[in-house]
């Protein structure tokens, strides 16, 4: 039998207490028999030597069952998450899973610089699913640092990791960037069938598995940013029924906002001055067709003789709005 001891602080979790409750353990499976079970043989023998019959048996054999370093992980999220330019605080989860028969807790390593991205994210914080509820929680969840390991798990349980991350401002519209977590066995990696002997659970050896004792996956976000053009266009009626600009003319003006590309703009107001040599005509602010007030109340506009402020608040892609407003020639 193996009585190779197994070094202190081997197994001891790395985070402060409470985090182990977010491991969720299965049943043994995919892992086999549990690292450090001793598997113990003894034969028998029976014969007759004349005077009855006897047993005997043999000496016992005994195995330590070593322990098989391996990991999975996998994204939890499907598709990109679609994210303003410059937006912070990102998330993109997944599932770390002790896929081998020992104890073993992980490294932990994102990374936000993926070939095929468009944009790399940066990397703020790695957290731990504290509560085992899927999302992540600030200051609830456990946040761990780059490199850092988990808690060590039991064979076959997994955990929920949150990789958060911010898009940089440059990132354009449609643009795709991608983060990255690994999960690595803190005993070590190496080529499947390496050894690292008596770094087992229970005291026997630990072996690389067909993962190489490590994993990874990727969490996407989509770049989406909002644009917005305004138009403005005039129309002319003259006191003699005709559309020349002159003294007693009436010019309706119009401004069309059209807010493009993807994603959302916030506190958008349409302004504009009334023109010297003209008078607003009390009364001839209009939102989409529809009649506004000139004072500042609930509705949206507020216009005076010095001009007009329509306040439209936050407008997504696609959004279209036609202001109108008239003034008369002095």
């Amino acid at each position: 039998m193996n009585t190779h001891s197994i070094p202190l602080g081997r197994h001891l979790p790395v985070l402060l207490a409470g985090v182990a409750a977010c491991a969720v353990a299965t049943p043994a499976a995919a892992s086999g028999v549990r690292a450090g079970t001793v598997i113990r043989n003894v034969a028998t023998a029976t014969f007759n030597d004349g005077t009855g019959d006897r047993t005997i048996n043999s000496n016992s054999v005994d195995l330590t069952v070593d322990e098989v370093l391996d990991v999975t992980v996998v994204s939890r999220d499907s598709g990109y998450a679609s994210v303003n330019a410059g937006a912070t605080g990102q998330v993109r989860s997944f599932t770390v899973t002790n896929a081998g028969n020992g104890q073993e807790a992980f490294t932990l390593a994102g990374v936000g610089a993926v070939s095929g991205n468009d944009f790399d994210p940066a990397i703020t914080s790695i957290a731990i699913d504290i509560n085992g509820n899927g999302s992540y929680d600030a200051g609830i969840d456990q946040v761990v640092a780059l490199g850092a390991a988990s808690p060590v798990l039991d064979p076959d349980a997994a955990i929920t990791v949150f990789i958060i991350s911010s898009i940089p401002s440059s990132a354009a519209d449609g643009q795709h960037g991608q983060v990255r977590l690994t999960a690595t066995a803190t005993t070590g990696t190496g080529t499947p069938g390496t050894v690292f002997a008596g770094q087992g659970t229970g005291g026997g050896d630990a072996i690389v598995g067909a993962t190489h004792a490590l994993a990874n996956a990727t969490g996407g976000v989509a770049g989406q940013a909002a644009t917005l053009a305004l138009l403005k266009s005039a129309t002319v009626v003259d006191p003699y029924g005709g559309t020349r600009a002159v003294p007693g003319s009436l010019i309706t003006y119009r401004l069309k906002a059209t807010v493009g590309g993807s994603g959302s703009i916030a506190n958008l107001h349409l302004n504009d001055a009334i023109p010297a040599d003209t008078v607003y005509q009390t009364g001839s602010l209009t939102l989409d067709g529809m009649a506004l007030t000139d004072a500042t109340d609930a509705d949206a506009g507020v216009a005076s003789a010095a001009g007009i402020d329509i306040a439209l608040g936050t407008q997504a892609a696609g959004a279209v709005h036609s202001v109108t407003f008239t003034v008369k020639i002095n």
